[in-house]
């Protein structure tokens, strides 16, 4: 895989900072808070995560405004999640921001975090123990595939230069 930025925003319980090092470990990525965006170069990176925990069915607000300003026309990007339940559809509102800001969205990523808000405060919270070995093993899988799909071809298609005259 070429070069990889990881934008994570973890609050709580480190969840979602604990599947962010396992895939920037994998695909020895840069990490960055959502923050530190607009300090940065993406035009040097060939794929770009983006990820946090969730709350209220969706991404963390700082991350959301983020992407929101950001242009990432013809940008490879992914995105990841921890919550409760692990529901891949809590990723919808993120995936939509991205390809309005015209990212390719090439990946796709959740797993179960330990998640105490509201009624699961009062017993313990519930997915007590996740991210595990097991949730990280897969963020480090999905991480191979990125990288084996990068290295196929480009994911987005680079313009055509001309070679011959235009007759």
């Amino acid at each position: 895989m070429g070069k990889c930025l990881i934008v994570c925003e973890s609050l709580c319980y480190g969840n979602t900072a604990k599947v962010a090092n396992a895939m920037a470990e994998t695909a020895k990525a840069r990490l960055c808070r959502a923050a530190q965006l607009k300090s940065l170069n993406l035009e040097k990176y060939e794929i770009i995560g983006f990820g946090s925990g969730i709350a209220y069915g969706r991404h963390y607000d700082a991350l959301l405004k983020a992407v929101g300003q950001l242009n990432l026309h013809g940008k490879n990007v992914f995105v990841f999640s921890t919550s409760g339940t692990g529901n891949i559809q809590y990723n919808s509102t993120l995936i939509g921001l991205l390809k309005n800001s015209g990212a390719s969205v090439v990946g796709n990523f959740t797993c179960r975090g330990c998640d105490t808000f509201g009624p699961f405060q009062s017993m313990g919270g519930i997915s007590k123990g996740h991210p595990d070995s097991d949730d990280l093993a897969a963020a480090k899988n999905f991480m191979l595939q990125m990288e084996k799909q990068t290295a196929d071809a480009p994911l987005v298609p680079r313009r055509q230069q001309i070679t011959e005259p235009i007759k």
